[in-house]
């Protein structure tokens, strides 16, 4: 995202919220989406990641994947574009990754900048929440027992 520009009274301008959304099987990068978001006007910047544990509902996992359908990507975009709407918010960044992932891989970041930190805490809880909700991504989970569960299948 570009610095603001002040006008000709000196006050900054209110430049285009950005956005970032993608879907991909490489390694996401927290620092990158933070950067994503940087905005002079923002004092507050709330990112997340989602990491892969070893457990779930008390059974050990050994490795998960994530498959997502081919609109995934364009789901993921109109999530941020809705959350940037908000007038709170200066700028959103977020990814989900998809492929074989090992436990302590990064599955979803996500980052917003605001002017002030419950906004931002708000809005990057909001983002989490709907991205979760409505994207159209399937996690296999493999268990230590050698069994196998998808979750989130429609």
């Amino acid at each position: 995202m570009s610095a603001p520009t002040a006008d000709a009274s000196g006050r900054l301008a209110d430049p285009r919220p950005a956005t970032f959304g993608e879907v991909t099987d490489r390694p996401l990068d927290l620092a990158a989406h933070e950067a994503a978001v940087a905005d002079r006007r923002a004092g507050a910047v709330v990112s997340f990641q989602g990491v892969v544990r070893d457990h779930d509902h008390g059974r050990a996992v050994t490795s998960l994947e994530y498959e997502g359908h081919p609109s995934a990507e364009r789901v993921l975009r109109e999530v941020a574009a809705e959350i940037v709407a908000d007038p709170d918010v200066y700028a959103v960044a977020v990814s989900h990754r998809v492929g074989p992932l090992a436990i302590g891989d990064v599955a979803l970041v996500a980052a917003v900048s605001t002017a002030h930190r419950a906004a931002a805490f708000a809005a990057c809880a909001r983002l989490v929440d709907e991205v979760k909700a409505r994207l159209p991504i399937w996690k296999r989970q493999v268990f230590a027992d050698g069994t196998e569960e998808w979750v989130n299948c429609p």
